[in-house]
């Protein structure tokens, strides 16, 4: 495999990708009919962008020219184009500076697309180009007058190096992505998707096409809830057969709306779907909310239509939500959006919410009004044909009317890209995710122990634990967590006040705290006399707090007040059951009077009645529920993310003794070998791990009881014997493993006595060394199709099935997700010294993982390794059996990169 087949993945696979203003545009290399595009691209341009370009007049381009710019050969010379609707609006080229490992950079955008981040997004791309070609760093020349090139140089978040000659600024820079470089991709990337998803989310036109007269039709009850709601902007029905539609005049088609138009919400039959986009993309319209159905979720026919209709919005710089889904909705304000059929409208409120269902949507409105839960926005993305998740997540992050991001997802469309938006998000803001099919099993045949343990599930389960995301399992859990976070604060740490007016229910929200880990403490001293002075005779005042049925809400006002001024309480959950004599009214008054006081601790309370508790209006909202239990399964769920969240973040270690050339010898010495991939001999798996500095046991592959002999005098004894072929997995159970061999006639007494046990599935065998005596554990990785790599770690040896414990994440780890990887093992303490056994040397145990996590991101043709067993002593650790699979891979892309689906 060469370099040029490496580059094959983010260059010739063409990608679309959003810019500054919120539009997108095509990103591709060069090719050779784009003659006639380059030329009309070049006479376009003013003559001091031209001047700027070349550092002197240049007023045509010669058929030599044109001839050289358009054909390269992608090893030494690189081009790329960025094109919107068909027409060349930027170039940016690379050629390597003879002999070295650094290249020559320039651009040039069109006059009328300059501002909108050309320039810095095509020096993304040669960047993420070029690396794999062994060139380090770029070198341009600009001049001083030319402020927009320099803009791109000293955003880019490269370290420039600066030199000036003859009235010329030359500029050099290592192109190493480098975690301040990532950094400054990720705030352009972050800044354009916010922007592209405000055109949806705050448009100021809407055409609602579809509109129709009839009551009940989705279209005209999309357009009912636009006017009945309020939106602030200007509304344009369309549909041939009306002339007026709710009081608003209707136009026959998009042409004839007056103005401009942000939004169009699509309600027709899917056949005639793609050319209303087309119309939409000709009138310049920023998005669409296809609301049909007929795509991809009824087969392969409408999957070619889908993505039909996605060529059509992008190639007129559109986003585009849907197909077959609700529509989207806004509560600010100054918006007042409503382009969704749903009958139930949501109150204004901190809640963002996603749906990849439009019945489940329908059904979380409809609840979130029930309960009192106000969204901010919600988005119905169905087939998410374009807009995803991810996109939305980064309009999330920087909107000031969200505190709280609720998910429902049936499927990832960039799991990668998700891990890393999501674990930056939930640092500023929760969120609450559902993700359907937990059951459904992993496809794969699984040869090694980790791919068997790896299901889709727990890929998911992994993505969520390290990003901070908080998964619930149904639909009740998830308003339930949500009216939690966007109403109250974190709880500080687990210990829970509990506060009612009967004993029996107090004592099962004891039993479920202990159950969430969470702690039910006895009260201070101080604050156990307080409310002796304040309650009645018989009242309890330890934790949890009975008021007795007499209790009034005055007495629960006072009660409260007391236990939220005591230190040892972070959290309270007050519960009420109906008696005669007091209201739940005039309880829920009392608990939102404490809430307006107390902004430190969360203050939740659940209501044993059939009767409808009115909070009130505008003051402090309490989050209530009806059983305790969904309170503090509510308030668990808190704790959990506020523990993941005051942790350090942190860092990905920088590894010594890598050798990544020797890795890329040895994975495609392999695959020229075998073409569709292989499980690696004894002496290549070595020589692959050793290349990522992991610690292999001395080792020699023998072929004959003579050989083993040979081997085994020369590692020196006690000698281990193990069996080799590329279907063994399980050697011990195959009875190919002889341990603590002590002489020769041993080592040849064993290799006979295995081959006749194992038979043809034995090749050879190789010889060892004993290990010092220590903890057998079991590293490993399989790459996800999806996912991308995935970790794992657990207790190794025989016993790694039986017990399944183990851990997952998904790199890049860090050294606090290697940490946690290990210590969240039930088997840990194993580790640590276990009742007075001598602790193992745990930080070497991490940094394997740390380095396995890194050769699988390095190289995705890594499709499995098992380190198993893994000895891990008080000195050190040492792999002492290896098994590594290969595979060619095809279009694999930086996951770094900006680009779209």
């Amino acid at each position: 495999m060469s370099a040029a087949d490496t580059l094959a993945g983010p260059i010739a696979d063409e990608c679309d990708t959003v810019l500054t203003d919120g539009g997108t545009v095509h990103v591709r290399s060069i090719r050779p009919d784009d003659g006639p595009r380059l030329v009309a691209f070049h006479e376009g341009l003013s003559a001091d962008t031209v001047y700027r370009r070349y550092l002197s007049p240049h007023p045509h381009l010669s058929a030599r020219e044109v001839e050289r710019f358009t054909h390269v050969d992608r090893l030494d010379r690189l081009a790329l184009v960025a094109v919107d609707d068909g027409v060349i609006v930027a170039v940016g080229r690379l050629e390597r500076l003879p002999g070295t490992d650094r290249a020559e950079v320039a651009f040039v955008v069109a006059d009328d697309h300059q501002g909108r981040g050309l320039g810095t997004l095509l020096l993304e791309h040669l960047a993420t180009a070029a690396r794999p070609l062994g060139i380090t760093g770029f070198v341009a020349d600009t001049m001083f007058a030319n402020s927009a090139m320099l803009g791109v140089f000293r955003d880019a978040g490269f370290e420039l190096r600066r030199s000036v000659s003859g009235g010329v600024l030359s500029i050099s820079f290592p192109i190493a992505s480098t975690e301040d470089y990532q950094a400054a991709v990720d705030r352009r990337d972050q800044a354009a998707q916010a922007q592209s998803m405000a055109r949806i989310l705050r448009p100021h036109t809407i055409a609602v096409v579809g509109a129709g007269r009839r009551p009940g039709s989705i279209g005209h009850e999309i357009l009912a809830n636009l006017v009945n709601g309020g939106f602030t902007g200007a509304l344009y029905p369309v549909n041939p057969g009306a002339t007026e539609v709710l009081g608003l005049r209707c136009y026959p088609s998009l042409a004839e709306v007056p103005g401009s138009i942000d939004l169009v919400v699509i309600a027709v039959p899917a056949p005639a779907v793609a050319d209303v986009i087309e119309a939409a993309g000709s009138r310049h319209a920023h998005a669409a909310v296809v609301i049909s159905a007929g795509f991809a979720e009824t087969g392969s026919a409408g999957a070619a239509a889908e993505g039909e209709l996605v060529a059509v919005a992008r190639r007129h710089g559109m986003r585009l939500i849907g197909p077959n889904c609700m529509g989207v909705l806004n509560t600010e304000p100054a918006v007042r959006m409503n382009a969704t059929f749903s009958p139930a409208t949501p109150v204004v409120g901190r809640a963002a919410f996603l749906s990849q269902s439009g019945a489940l949507g329908i059904a979380v409105l409809e609840r979130a009004v029930n309960q009192g839960l106000g969204l901010s926005t919600f988005v119905s993305v169905g087939n998410k044909a374009d807009v995803s998740g991810n996109d939305l997540l980064q309009y999330w992050e920087t909107d000031p009317a969200t505190d709280v991001i609720l998910l429902y997802l049936e499927s990832f469309g960039n799991p990668r890209k998700f891990a890393r938006l999501a674990r930056r998000v939930s640092r500023t803001k929760p969120i609450v995710a559902m993700k359907s099919g937990r059951t459904r099993s992993g496809n794969r045949a699984a040869r090694s122990h980790t791919a068997a343990a790896s299901t889709d599930d727990v890929s998911v389960d992994a993505l969520f634990r390290q990003a901070g995301v908080i998964r619930v399992d149904n639909l009740a859990e998830l308003l339930d967590t949500a009216a939690l976070l966007a109403n109250q604060p974190l709880p500080a740490g687990p210990r829970v006040a509990i506060v009612g007016n009967s004993g029996g229910p107090g004592i099962l929200a004891a039993d479920a705290c202990e159950a969430m880990g969470l702690e039910v403490p006895e009260l201070s001293t101080a604050t156990q006399a307080l409310l002796r002075a304040a309650l009645p005779v018989g009242a309890a005042v330890h934790n949890p707090v009975d008021l007795l049925a007499t209790a009034s809400g005055s007495d629960y006002e006072e009660a409260l007040r007391a236990v939220a001024a005591d230190e040892n309480v972070d959290a309270i959950v007050v519960v009420f059951t109906p008696p005669l004599v007091t209201k739940a009214d005039a309880v829920a008054a009392a608990v939102q009077t404490i809430a307006a006081e107390v902004t430190t601790k969360p203050i939740l309370a659940s209501f044993l009645t059939a009767e409808e508790v009115r909070m009130v209006p505008g003051a402090v909202a309490v989050p209530c529920y009806t059983l305790p239990e969904q309170a503090i399964a509510a308030l668990g769920r808190a704790l959990c993310y506020a523990r993941w969240r005051a942790a350090p973040i942190g860092r990905r270690p920088v590894l010594s003794g890598v050798d990544r050339p020797e890795a890329r010898s040895v994975i495609d010495g392999v695959l020229q070998e075998h073409r569709s991939g292989a499980w690696l001999s004894p002496p290549y798996a070595r020589r692959l791990a050793q290349s990522y500095g992991i610690n292999v046991v001395p080792t020699i592959s023998v072929h004959s009881a003579s050989e083993a002999t040979d081997a085994a005098d020369a590692v020196g004894y006690p000698a281990v014997l193990k069996a080799s072929g590329p279907s063994l997995v399980h050697k011990t159970e195959a009875g190919g493993v002889r341990l603590g061999l002590q002489s020769a006639r041993d080592v040849s007494d064993a290799y006979v006595a295995m081959a006749a046990a194992v038979g043809d599935a034995m090749d050879g065998a190789v010889v060892q060394p004993m290990v010092p005596a220590g903890v057998e554990t079991i590293v490993g990785l399989v790459q996800d199709p999806s996912f991308g790599p995935l970790v794992m770690v657990g207790l190794g040896g025989v016993a790694t099935d039986l017990l399944a414990d183990r851990s997952f994440r998904i790199p890049p780890l860090t050294d606090r997700d290697a940490d946690e990887m290990v210590r969240s093992l039930r088997t840990a303490p194993l580790l640590t010294g276990y009742r007075g056994s001598t602790p193992t040397d745990v930080a070497a145990l991490e940094d394997v993982l740390v380095r396995v996590a890194q050769l699988g991101e390095d190289h995705p043709e890594v499709v499995e390794i098992d380190l198993n067993p893994l000895i891990v002593s008080p000195t050190g650790v040492c792999a002492v059996d290896i098994k590594i699979r290969v595979a060619p891979t095809t279009g694999v892309v930086d996951p770094t990169m900006r680009r779209l689906r």
